[in-house]
């Protein structure tokens, strides 16, 4: 494992995407433990990602416009109700303590779907660990399987980090109608311009 690769994942984690945009609305909305829960649920939706470029799914992927249309759009589908759901819902940003928690179970497969549904991940790891691990020599599965688990530990590291700095600050923002308000709203809006862009990005 190389410096150069461990710095480079991690300014590639740390960047606001999909996932991190999820665990802070997670964590701001309910919670310290629903924005662990979240980033663990983007963590498991690296897997398929990895298992498939270790396959050389993802080269058929990358060579099929068709089929990475379909996951493009199914991702793009998704974000946008994402956005529709979080401008619609109300509760998931109050102010009240006794609203009932949101199940676990919805949390983490929101979380799944949001890194699931975004060819790009999978992309990735094909165009990355290449670049780190030289695939013609023995045991280069494990290496990159070695890679991968870093790449997801330090993926559900920093987005907890996320998801328990917006449930710390969730008490000061949620006491405040009007930042509450806007703050729903750019959430919502956040996850529209985020398909939007996926839509448009295309191949």
């Amino acid at each position: 494992m190389t410096i150069p690769f461990l710095l480079t994942t991690l300014i590639v984690v740390i960047t606001p995407g999909t996932g991190v945009i999820f665990t802070l609305s997670a964590g701001l909305s309910r919670g310290a433990r629903a924005g662990v829960l979240a980033a663990f649920a983007c963590t498991l939706g690296t897997v398929p990602h990895l298992l498939t470029a270790l396959t050389g799914l993802a080269a058929l992927l990358q060579a099929s416009a068709v089929l990475f249309d379909v996951v493009t759009y199914l991702g793009v589908g998704y974000l946008l109700y994402l956005g529709w759901s979080t401008a619609r819902d109300r509760s998931g940003f109050a102010a009240s303590t006794t609203a009932a928690p949101r199940p676990a179970a919805r949390v983490i497969i929101d979380g799944i779907l949001v890194n699931l549904l975004n060819p790009k991940p999978m992309l990735f790891f094909v165009a990355f660990l290449p670049q780190f691990v030289d695939t013609t020599a023995p045991g280069a599965t494990r290496s990159m399987l070695a890679c991968g688990a870093v790449f997801m530990v330090l993926t559900f590291v920093v987005f907890s980090g996320y998801g328990i700095f917006a449930a710390r600050v969730r008490g000061w923002v949620l006491s405040r109608p009007r930042v509450t308000d806007w703050l729903r709203r750019s959430v919502a809006g956040t996850f529209v311009a985020l398909g939007v862009t996926l839509a448009l990005a295309g191949r």
